[in-house]
């Protein structure tokens, strides 16, 4: 039968310690009305506020506290759209950055959110291409900032769903280990666990395939080798990296 498979990712990828500071050029040409998207703590980013600030830009906070709920991307989408924002950034974990991308999706879009979920909604395609969106993940495990699905729950229909598009893989990934410092040593074993979760269930997927496969092994090495010193020492930039 041979070998098949298709690979797809953010556009681009941009790791290292400090590389947060490269935010405000990666921005340039992209419009200077900036949704910033972060956690319940939103002085964790007032660095990067202050940056884009001194750098002209504008920014708008919108605060993502829990899992992405449909009235909260609804209102996210309401705010971007009233301050007329010409580009997305997700600062935080998994959550905030899969928040970030639906808004991002769903700004140019007409219609309402149900209108493209699945299961629950009509599943309809996105017509217009989203935002400009860089996500900024500060904890280690989810891998929302390189995928092109957002996983929203509904109160109402009591259940979690996607929105989902090729047009949803982020434009860049902002990966800098400097970031996860901060993360408590419950947190930085939990998601540090969820990492090495997706990791194994690919590798043993009916579904795995050679290129990918190169990525489970080095990273289960790597995770082996780091995890244990970074809960313990979350000061170590070598394990946080």
């Amino acid at each position: 039968m041979g070998i098949n498979f298709e690979f797809a990712t953010a556009t681009q990828i941009i790791f290292g310690n400090g590389t947060v500071s490269r935010v405000p050029q990666l921005l340039q040409g992209m419009g200077k009305n900036i949704l910033l998207v972060t956690g319940k703590n939103p002085g964790r980013a007032k660095f990067l506020t202050e940056n884009l600030e001194t750098e002209g830009f504008s920014v708008f906070l919108f605060q993502v506290e829990k899992e992405p709920d449909t009235e909260m991307i609804s209102n996210g989408v309401n705010l971007a759209r009233e301050k007329d924002c010409d580009a997305v950034l997700g600062f935080g974990g998994g959550s905030v950055i899969d928040s970030a991308k639906a808004i991002a999706a769903l700004v140019p879009n007409k219609g309402e959110l149900l209108d493209y979920l699945e299961v629950i909604g009509k599943g309809k395609k996105l017509e217009e291409k989203p935002l400009p969106f860089i996500a900024i993940p500060t904890t280690a495990g989810t891998g929302a900032e390189v995928t092109k699905n957002s996983v929203i729950h509904s109160p109402e229909h009591h259940v979690k769903v996607s929105l989902r598009s090729p047009l949803m893989f982020p434009d860049v990934a902002v990966v800098d280990p400097e970031l996860t410092l901060s993360m408590p040593p419950e947190i930085t074993a939990t998601t540090g666990m969820d990492a090495l979760t997706h990791l194994l269930e690919t590798f043993v997927s009916n579904q795995s395939n050679p290129f990918i496969d190169v990525f489970c092994r080095e990273g289960m090495h790597r995770i082996s080798s780091s995890l244990k010193r970074a809960y313990e020492n979350g000061d170590d930039k070598h394990a946080r990296e």
